[in-house]
């Protein structure tokens, strides 16, 4: 835990060793929030690496169904 001042611009560096303990990188996004007492919070915002994953799933499907396929079963639903 270290100690930072607020510049003019409002703008708060985070420190080495918490950056480095938490893999934060140039870029990434964080949420600032207020906390009872006078506390500010600051969250990493959480991003997904492989969002089709998410969507779809882990596990490729077992086999590529043609268009045609996916048609006919859209229809019948």
């Amino acid at each position: 835990m270290g100690v930072s001042k607020v510049t003019d611009k409002f703008q708060v560096t985070i420190p080495k060793d918490v950056r480095d303990s938490l893999g934060l990188r140039p870029g990434e996004e964080v949420i600032v929030e207020q906390a009872p007492g006078g506390a500010i919070l600051l969250k990493r915002f959480e991003t997904v690496k492989d969002p089709l994953s998410v969507l779809v799933g882990k596990k490729p499907y077992p086999r590529r169904i043609p268009t045609k396929e996916l048609e006919e079963i859209s229809e019948n639903r």
